[in-house]
């Protein structure tokens, strides 16, 4: 949990609040004059400060600026036995968080403790999207069809429509999603991401939409959804056609009509959402299949964008090498590396079935194994995925699919091998849910021992 300072000269509400808060889980320290919380203050670190107002030896508002000047990051809640609204403004003025009148009540405490450090939280989580959004990858390359994709996008990002993004898996459809978002005036609201796929079609709607306690088996308590969690800002589906067809008519309203009620609940909750979808897979083969309703996609179909695979921009490839040597030299401090001409060309006579996914995944394989600071021709052929094309064709494989199968258990398995079995790691690099990971390593029977 939270690490809390009290300062008071009041050694029984020291002892009472210290109860209290360790109770809570908090680890708590404490001073009661002006000296005693210095002197802890340039050794301890901490979240949350309860200072009095009034303390023997100075006035406790003069410790904010203390606090704030050794980390503005802690939060700080003011204790006084004579309040006023004066001291009460100038407190909050000064930068504390609230303002507690003694005698205190303890479940006022606990509430105002529990939202600073909420607060404190979703700064802090906030920093950290903001410093990897910075390391996540740029939309690299000179081809037409990127190009293309970048001006759709920039005009996509001025307005709140609708946009559905098709291509096949590793062909960046999720960065073309933030590029939108980061650009648009939602930016700095709730992105929120859904994987379809991953989600079980018993569980989806819970997923998206939320549910009031004992809607279900297991339905504990009320649950908010992805939808009422984007509120404000953008939610991108993914892999939508793998979305159950009940699942499918209660999304059909809710981006016209911003609107939608929780899994067993009459309450109609209202929301300012955009959707981005994407999908790997042909919506309109769905649609014939009837496995996807034609409706749903002209909805979500205003803005269309197709993300081209690898193969269809193979002039892009040296910039996107280099880019994504530059981005893990930098990650895993290593001195820049570049890739010599025969080994450029031999990048671009691949047909990389993993599209850009797996050119990244070489990349930073080929950074973290190869010494040298150029790499060879054949140091990228030892380090591409162990694939003989030719002997899968000639091997007789009864379908396309079974081919696929066999690509998708070996690069899984390569994979693992590289993040050393880290289930979360691989996921990650993978771009795919760990739900989802783990369900395909019991697919395939892939066995963790022998790895």
């Amino acid at each position: 949990m939270s690490r809390i300072i009290i300062v008071d000269d009041e050694l029984n509400i020291i002892k009472t609040l210290t109860s209290i808060l360790e109770d809570e889980g908090h680890t708590v320290i404490s001073a009661s004059n002006k000296k005693e919380f210095q002197d802890l203050l340039k050794i301890e670190e901490f979240d949350l400060a309860l200072i009095d107002v009034w303390l023997s030896d100075c006035d406790g508002l003069e410790l904010i600026a203390e606090v704030k000047k050794r980390n503005s990051d802690v939060s700080v809640i003011m204790i006084s036995g004579h309040g006023s609204i004066d001291i009460a403004v100038k407190s909050t003025r000064m930068g504390a968080f609230d303002f507690l009148e003694k005698p205190l009540s303890m479940e006022r405490v606990i509430t105002a403790v529990n939202n600073a450090l909420e607060q404190l939280r979703l700064k802090r989580e906030n920093i950290k999207l903001k410093q990897i959004s910075k390391m996540e990858d740029e939309m690299v390359g000179i081809s037409d069809k990127i190009l293309e994709i970048k001006t759709i996008i920039e005009t996509a990002a001025r307005t709140d429509a609708r946009v559905l993004i098709i291509g096949k898996s590793g062909t960046g459809k999720e960065l073309m999603a933030k590029a939108i978002y980061q650009r648009s005036k939602r930016a700095g609201k709730p992105f929120i991401k859904i994987n379809c796929a991953a989600i079980p079609e018993d569980l989806i709607e819970s997923e998206l939409f939320g549910h009031e306690k004992g809607s279900f088996t297991g339905a504990l308590a009320r649950r908010i959804g992805k939808f009422e969690a984007a509120d404000k800002g953008t939610l991108f589906l993914d892999e939508i056609c793998n979305m159950s067809l009940s699942a499918q008519a209660k999304v059909l309203r809710v981006p016209q009509e911003q609107e939608f009620e929780r899994v067993g609940g009459n309450d109609t909750i209202k929301v300012d959402v955009r959707v981005i979808a994407a999908s790997n897979i042909d919506i309109k083969s769905a649609i014939e299949e009837g496995k996807f309703r034609e409706d749903l996609y002209y909805r979500l179909n205003v803005i269309p964008i197709y993300a081209p695979s690898l193969a269809e921009r193979h002039e892009d490839i040296e910039a996107l090498i280099n880019y994504f040597l530059n981005k893990f030299c930098d990650e895993h401090g290593i001195g820049r590396k570049s890739i010599s001409d025969g080994g450029l060309e031999l990048l671009k006579s691949c047909s990389w079935p993993g599209n850009v996914r797996e050119l990244k995944n070489l990349a930073e394989r080929l950074v973290v194994m190869v010494s040298p600071e150029v790499i060879n021709k054949s140091d990228i052929k030892k380090h591409l995925e162990s694939y003989d094309y030719d002997d899968l064709i000639t091997e007789n494989l009864s379908t396309l699919k079974k081919a696929r199968e066999l690509f998708e258990k070996e690069y899984i398995i390569a994979a693992l091998k590289n993040n050393a079995k880290n289930i979360s790691a691989t996921a990650k690099q993978l771009g795919i849910e760990r739900t989802n990971l783990h369900r395909k390593i019991s697919n395939y029977h892939i066995d963790m021992d022998k790895i």
